[in-house]
């Protein structure tokens, strides 16, 4: 066998469409498009700094969506045991994030043991108008690569990967320390309303402290 042989694993994401339904789903986009001005601000990375050459999008952090929330409750046992997870005292932490002409995230993780520990499952609900009004947007969910001859993972770059499309009401779910990505959006219009809208967000473990807040971003 070659000492060169890489063993690739498919990463698993559940991915529910028609999630919320027209009515709900259509009153998320207007209150999504609604989000504008002073609310909006530039993403950050690791929610403490600018990098433009990884991350290009905006970020409204204090964006309600009661009703996703309760939508991801009802499947959330039937989640936790396609990924193997326990979320059943986890607390939620979300944003909307606009993403428009040229925006983009680059390969990251969500979580690590030096940076948002507590974070259990990542779900991303996307929303947009009809017919789609932008191109790319696609989440790209990195296989994990795993070299059959050492004990230590590959780097994202070696690896294999799936493209998911960021349907109007759908909702995707994965582990947080997946590798994955945003590809570019390309939008002609360069609106705001013409964006590709998601509610991003992590089911996290409760903070030890009882200190409250939003502690998991």
């Amino acid at each position: 066998m070659s000492t060169d042989a890489i063993w690739r694993l498919p990463v698993t994401v559940c991915r529910i469409t028609g999630f919320l339904g027209e009515r709900t789903a259509g009153l998320l986009l207007e209150r999504a498009i609604a989000s504008t001005g002073d609310r909006l601000k530039p993403s950050l990375v690791r929610d403490r700094e600018l990098a433009p050459d990884l991350r290009r999008s905006r970020s409204c952090s204090d964006f309600q969506a009661p009703e996703l929330l309760a939508a991801i409750d009802d499947v959330r046992e039937a989640v936790e045991h396609v990924l193997g997870v326990d979320c059943r005292r986890a607390e939620p932490s979300y944003g909307l994030n606009v993403h428009n002409d040229g925006d983009f995230y680059g390969p990251h993780q969500d979580t690590s043991v030096a940076y948002s520990p507590r974070r259990l499952l990542t779900f991303v609900y996307y929303l947009h108008r009809t017919p789609r009004p932008f191109g790319g947007g696609e989440l790209r969910v990195f296989d994990a690569a795993l070299p059959l001859h050492t004990e230590t993972t590959g780097e994202w770059e070696e690896r294999t990967w799936r493209d998911w499309e960021p349907e109007h009401d759908s909702v995707v779910f994965f582990l947080p320390t997946a590798w994955h990505e945003v590809r570019p959006v390309v939008c002609p219009g360069k609106q705001h309303e013409d964006s590709r809208f998601a509610v991003n967000g992590w089911l996290c473990a409760p903070d030890p402290t009882h200190r409250g807040g939003d502690e998991c971003r």
